[in-house]
């Protein structure tokens, strides 16, 4: 069992940045091959955000949110972050880290293929 705790969450006005962290706080990470953060806002269904190979670091964005999120990694302190800018009201969400066994998880970002979950941090995003 891998734990994975989310932080950084907050508000922000539109335009603005946030940076989220995930930490694998606690369990066997050796065999995730995938970190993502998924989102689901009020009223949506989830959504996967982006994804990152732990191995190598290639990247995979949604649309909705290249040129604007970056996605990073330090393995050797087993943490995951979201740098956030350009924030847009349609980014408010509760944003969730997730962990994968396998890099297809990662290129489609369908959640259902991550095996691990954080508990969810809130982005608010004002006008």
């Amino acid at each position: 069992q891998v734990q994975l705790v989310e932080s950084g969450g907050g508000s922000a006005q539109a335009g603005g940045s946030l940076r989220l962290s995930c930490e694998a706080a606690s369990g066997y990470t050796f065999n995730i091959n995938c970190m993502g953060w998924f989102r689901q806002g009020p009223g949506k269904e989830r959504e996967g955000v982006v994804g990152i190979l732990t191995g190598g670091g290639s990247t995979y964005y949604a649309d909705s949110v290249k040129g604007r999120f970056t996605i990073s990694r330090d393995n050797a302190k087993k943490m995951v972050y979201l740098q956030m800018n350009s924030l847009k009201l349609e980014d408010a969400a509760i944003y969730y880290c997730a962990a994968a066994w396998n890099d297809h998880a990662c290129r489609a970002l369908d959640g259902s293929e991550f095996v691990y979950w954080g508990q969810g941090t809130q982005v608010t995003v004002s006008s």
